[in-house]
């Protein structure tokens, strides 16, 4: 199991969040979850702990469609964070469109963090998306 010092899950679908939190159970230990319902709300906390020297999440889970700022337009932010620390992400979508995978293979070539694609419904999560940071205990 691996240890994570913080989770973000980004999605306004509470079934999703459910999930997501129910799996990760099985593969990390973490006390620091966090839920949104928008990139909005998720940009603002992580600008936050930027800015004060805050617990920066290590792996986010992040959906790409969502009101207020979808998953792309948070990408896009978090980019211009230029944060140091490194954050697995992983977009996750119920989305069949080619173009949503395209865009995140674009993303991908210029985001400086390691990123995942992933259809929902999700069945499982993988240590792969949790990252290389957390500590085997």
């Amino acid at each position: 199991m691996k240890k994570v010092s913080c989770i973000f899950i980004v999605d306004d679908d509470p079934i999703t969040v459910f999930g997501i939190k129910k799996m990760l159970k099985s593969v990390a230990e973490c006390d620091d979850i966090q839920i949104f319902q928008n990139g909005h709300e998720a940009h603002e906390a992580l600008k936050e702990r930027n800015k004060t020297g805050g617990t920066i999440p290590e792996v986010i889970f992040l959906d790409i469609n969502m009101p207020i700022m979808d998953g792309w337009e948070f990408l896009d932010e978090l980019i211009q964070l230029e944060i140091k620390e490194q954050i697995v992400i992983n977009m996750i979508t119920s989305s069949i469109d080619p173009l949503d995978h395209k865009k995140w293979a674009d993303f991908k070539d210029r985001c400086p963090y390691p990123l995942n694609f992933k259809n929902k419904p999700i069945f499982k999560i993988e240590a792969n998306e949790l990252g290389c940071m957390g500590i085997a205990s």
